[in-house]
């Protein structure tokens, strides 16, 4: 396992350690075209103030990378960004490239996803091997990293579990055997940010894009043991995803859609479903991102009509 120590801006800081609410963030870079490979998901990534407090302030569990538009990742995480609204948002970011962001819904970011939030009281001093020339942050092997990372980044993972494995894994037996792909959960705005990302901006059933219209909709709700992961989502038009959700509409094992006949006999319309009863559904750009079978199983015997 690892962890990243990475210089943080001030700001940002301050107004996400402010809200006690808050528990996942956009540790966002201002060009969306460069990626972030210095953690693999659930390692830990640790805020360092900068120069000259110097500093470990806080931490969160790495749940992926995106290139965003700012629109979109205002969207998802709100003030979760480091910024109190979309406009300071955008303003905070053209300060940093000295560029105008002539439109938020074109424009894109890197986004450092991370969840479980935690900032210390007192915190701890950087490593003496954190060079003043670091610009962005550095990668540090758990157990041969300095004391204060170590103890950092402990703290991060406690902080983790209290939150719980939370949703359908928790459920599970205990299982021996071969090793098997383990699906990361998310934090709610990952789960929408990492779900918009899959089905590249498109309905999965109406291929409508028109992103401010379109949700990231749980197949197991939360309520019932669902779980914010990747494979418990499909991107869905906000009127489709209500009846998605009330049962009107299921997708089968095979991701055939499938159509209840209360939609007709109740409202006397849904023509637009009934002509695609039974095409299959839009697929995610990665297979490993597919819907899980037991999840869409659950919803057709659990709430479809």
């Amino acid at each position: 396992m690892k962890a990243y120590l990475g210089v943080t801006n001030i700001d940002w800081f301050h107004l996400l350690a402010s809200q006690s609410d808050i528990h996942e963030a956009n540790f966002w870079r201002p060009y969306g075209d460069r990626e972030f490979r210095a953690l693999d998901i659930g390692d830990v990534f640790l805020f360092k103030s900068k120069s000259p407090d110097n500093r470990i302030v806080g931490g969160g569990i790495f749940e992926g990378f995106l290139g965003l538009t700012i629109a979109d990742a205002w969207d998802c995480f709100g003030v979760g960004n480091g910024a109190q609204s979309l406009e300071q948002f955008v303003s905070r970011i053209e300060q940093t490239t000295g560029q105008k962001a002539i439109d938020a819904w074109e424009r894109r970011i890197g986004c450092i996803l991370l969840r479980d939030l935690i900032w210390f009281s007192p915190s701890f001093p950087q490593p003496n091997d954190f060079s003043r020339e670091i610009v962005q942050g550095k990668t540090y092997k758990l157990g041969d990293a300095p004391e204060e990372v170590e103890i950092a980044a402990q703290g991060v993972l406690v902080q983790s579990l209290a939150f719980g494995p939370g949703g359908w894994e928790a459920e599970q037996p205990a299982t021996r055997g071969a090793p098997i792909l383990t699906i990361p959960r998310l934090g709610q705005g990952g789960f929408r940010a990492r779900t918009l990302e899959a089905y590249g901006g498109r309905c999965v059933i109406t291929q409508h894009k028109i992103k401010p219209t379109l949700q990231a909709a749980h197949i197991l709700p939360v309520a019932k043991g669902g779980a914010h992961r990747i494979d418990n989502g499909i991107l869905l038009r906000s009127d489709v995803h209500t009846l998605f959700d009330r049962g009107y509409l299921a997708v089968d094992t095979e991701r055939r859609l499938i159509v209840s006949r209360r939609l007709r006999t109740e409202f006397g319309n849904g023509e637009e479903f009934y002509s695609r009863e039974g095409l299959t559904i839009g697929a995610p750009l990665r297979v490993e991102d597919s819907p899980n079978s037991e999840f869409l199983e659950w919803h057709r015997s659990h709430v479809f009509k």
